[in-house]
Order: C-alpha cells, then sequence, then structure tokens
C-alpha cells in the first residue's frame, strides 16, 4: 500500500509542476497564480482526509481515503517547493 501512495504522490506532484510551470510562465512574474494548482490538491487531499474519517470503508485502486489524502497532500507539498525553487531561481536578479 505504500507503494501505491507514493506512486501516486510522485505522479501527481510531477502533473502538478508542470502545470505550474506552465502557469507562472504565461502570466506576469509578480503574481502567485503559478502556485494555486498545488493548493487545489492540498485542499482536496484534506477533504480525502476528513472523508477517511466519515465515510465507510473504501477501496479505490488499492487505496483508502486516507491514502488517497496522504497521496495528494506528499504531491502538493513537493509540487510547492520544487515550483518555489525553480521560479524563485528563474526570476533572481543576481
Amino acid at each position: 500500500m505504500i507503494e501505491t501512495v507514493l506512486t501516486i504522490g510522485g505522479v501527481t506532484a510531477a502533473i502538478l509542476v508542470a502545470i505550474s510551470l506552465f502557469i507562472s510562465k504565461a502570466v506576469s512574474k509578480d503574481k502567485y497564480i503559478g502556485y494555486f494548482p498545488s493548493f487545489i490538491v492540498a485542499l482536496a487531499g484534506g477533504v480525502f482526509i476528513v472523508l477517511a474519517a466519515l465515510a465507510g470503508k473504501a477501496d479505490i485502486m488499492g487505496l483508502g481515503y486516507g491514502g488517497w489524502g496522504i497521496a495528494f497532500l506528499f504531491a502538493a507539498a513537493a509540487g510547492i517547493l520544487i515550483t518555489t525553487i525553480l521560479d524563485s531561481s528563474a526570476n533572481a536578479e543576481a
């Protein structure tokens, strides 16, 4: 089960980084809209965590709601970190 969480989290993080960098390049440098996809996925992860506590047992692709929530929170954290590092190095004026 841990392998599935890491796989889903890694794939989601890679997709988030690609979307965030595309949005960051498309808009001006002083807007933070490039970080919104990661915030949306983090919100979805929180919803899945709460749903795991409220709903009964469910199994989606080998993971319950809590596993999906953990995977989405991991992906959002990794996506924000990678996007921040790449965005700050691209906008460095030194």
